[in-house]
């Protein structure tokens, strides 16, 4: 019957695991200094040679010759062992034997010695599905067992495994194999096989195993089935679905050129081709990162898990974008790929999202376009032109005008209380009483912006003096119409503004407000101190300030002394 790679090429010694220096070496330590302790804890992803070492660690002590780092592997222990056969090396699955129940019967199984061999040595794979009462249950044995008892505990997750038992045994932490090496042993296997593999082949493989030695042997064994005596990196990569670095280099092709039409194309090709576009997305960020990666630390770093040839086409492509950029481009990448998950339209969210990385590319830091008016000359600042008096209007109005209040609002006289200023309601009602009786004014002769906003920046009403400020002010005879843009809608108040016709004695006004859009309004600053209307000019006057204006434009409202 056919044997699979990852068990036919089962290590079965130290120096046959790939990786896991400085797990070996302490075993190997520990082993001749007869330091061998009573429980052991390896735990790391998938495929790293948990299990692996813990049965070589088996034979290192049962051996004839042993315990010794470098069992036989001739004598009836050590080819028992090899073939799972053992009587003193029990293995146990602990997602199927995780009861109270199956570790009572092991810690009965612990009193007895070992029938033949120098260790009775119990194996529990997949130790974190272990429940907290069947730990509970074999603590006090792992704690002090029998001298002829050692307890491995392999598992994937060792944050499950509670303290109590961590405390109570070596722990080893197994990392991912390094892709090199990975590819390295795969390339071993191949000429044991027969079987012929270029090195970008091996490197697709490698990047599907995800530093699992296992996984990777998986993919491998998928492969020759597939290609047979010959594995070509196009084929390989279309056994796995996986994606060349050609796809992935229109994208960054469409991003240099900031044309989103290829990204259309390219998610339109996705689709045609029955691709995953969930795994596209992960994979573009992938790379991506590679590309931040080969610009940071160029095409000869390690910490690319890649082929000499797509990290050489990574490191010139990677000179045409920023750290700037290219992290940006991670982000986005990473963001596309988290809402693809949860997507019911996935091939939208792609567009956008590739659309979004084009957007990005044209975006310009706030750093550049700061130190680029640093760099210009400095000139002499220009005078500023005066601002127009507003245009009055003097053509009659012919809607009728609103009825006036009896009185201030609830929200008024708080507002107004808050502001420190006395209710105006005599001074109210005794101006609406008199605006039958009052002589006519001659609305031309006053500057309704510059009286108005002064009265109402007088009483506190910073709200509608801002809407005022970028108001259209017609006046005939003592009606005063007011056009207000539509989002100063909420700001202003009829009440507030004859508060202010009164401040400045302007004498009885009716007002009619009016929203719409506002074309000629003049907008008029808010009065200053005379110390705060110097800082001001001074402020604005100063060339660099008069250079970042002209660039982002905007407005200034106000000027503080930071050493005041």
């Amino acid at each position: 019957m056919y044997q699979v790679l990852a068990r036919k090429y089962r290590p079965q010694s130290f120096d046959d695991v790939v990786g896991q220096e400085h797990v070996k070496t302490t075993l190997r330590n520990a082993i001749t200094q007869r330091r061998i302790a009573h429980g052991y804890i390896f735990s790391g992803q998938r495929g790293t040679g948990k299990t692996t070492l813990a049965r070589i660690m088996a034979r290192c002590l049962n051996c004839e010759k042993g315990p010794t780092p470098t069992p036989c592997g001739v004598c009836s222990s050590c080819l028992e062992i090899a073939a799972g056969s053992a009587t003193d090396v029990i293995e146990i699955d602990a997602a199927s034997n995780r009861g109270i129940n199956e570790m009572r019967e092991l810690r009965e199984n612990v009193r007895y010695q070992p029938s033949r061999d120098r260790f009775k040595i119990f194996i529990i794979d997949e130790a974190h599905q272990i429940t907290n009462e069947a730990f509970n249950a074999l603590l006090k044995t792992i704690e002090e067992p029998p001298s002829w008892a050692v307890f491995i505990l392999c598992t994937t997750e060792s944050h499950k495994i509670p303290a109590t038992i961590l405390s109570r045994c070596q722990h080893f932490s197994f990392r991912s194999v390094d892709f090199d090496e990975l590819i390295e042993r795969m390339r071993w296997i191949c000429g044991q096989e027969g079987i012929e593999a270029d090195d970008e082949a091996l490197a697709v493989l490698a990047q599907a195993g995800e530093g699992s030695v296992r996984d990777s042997l998986s993919a491998l064994d998928q492969a020759i089935a597939c290609a047979g005596g010959r594995l070509e990196a196009a084929e390989v990569r279309s056994l796995l679905g996986s994606f060349s670095i050609d796809a992935f280099a229109r994208v960054a092709e469409s991003l240099e050129a900031s044309d989103g039409n290829k990204m259309l194309d390219l998610v339109d090709e996705l689709e045609r081709n029955g691709q995953n576009l969930q795994h596209f997305a992960r994979e573009l960020s992938r790379y991506f990162r590679n590309l931040l990666v080969a610009r940071m630390a160029g095409e000869s770093t390690r910490l690319i898990a890649a082929s000499a040839r797509e990290r050489g086409e990574l490191a010139v492509l990677a000179q045409k974008f920023s750290e700037e950029d290219l992290t940006r481009y991670l982000q986005l990448a990473l963001d596309l790929y988290r809402d693809l998950q949860f997507s019911l339209q996935p091939r939208f969210h792609l567009e956008v999202g590739l659309l979004r990385l084009v957007h990005a590319g044209r975006l310009e830091s706030i750093e550049r376009a700061l130190a680029g008016l640093r760099s210009e000359p400095r000139s002499e600042p220009k005078p500023r032109a005066p601002i127009a008096a507003p245009s009055i209007s003097a053509a009659p109005i012919s809607a009728p005008a609103p009825a006036l209040r009896r009185g201030p609002s609830p929200f008024e006289l708080d507002r107004l209380k808050k502001a420190g200023i006395r209710e105006p309601q005599a001074a109210s009602t005794a101006g609406a009483n008199a605006l039958a009786a009052a002589p006519l004014i001659s609305g031309a002769e006053i500057d309704w912006h510059g009286q108005i906003l002064e009265g109402l920046n007088a009483l506190g009403l910073t709200f509608t003096a801002d809407a005022i400020a970028h108001a259209e002010i017609s006046a005939s005879g003592n009606e005063v119409t007011v056009k207000i843009p539509n989002e100063f809608k909420l700001m202003t108040n009829v009440t507030e503004l004859q508060q202010a016709a009164q401040k400045q004695q302007l004498g009885p006004v009716r007002f009619k407000l009016i929203f719409g859009e506002v074309t000629s309004a003049p907008v008029i600053s808010t009065p200053k101190a005379p110390q705060e209307s110097e800082l001001s000019e001074r402020a604005l006057a100063h060339p660099e300030i008069q250079r970042f204006r002209e660039a982002f434009g905007g407005e200034v409202r106000a000027v503080r002394n930071l050493k005041e």
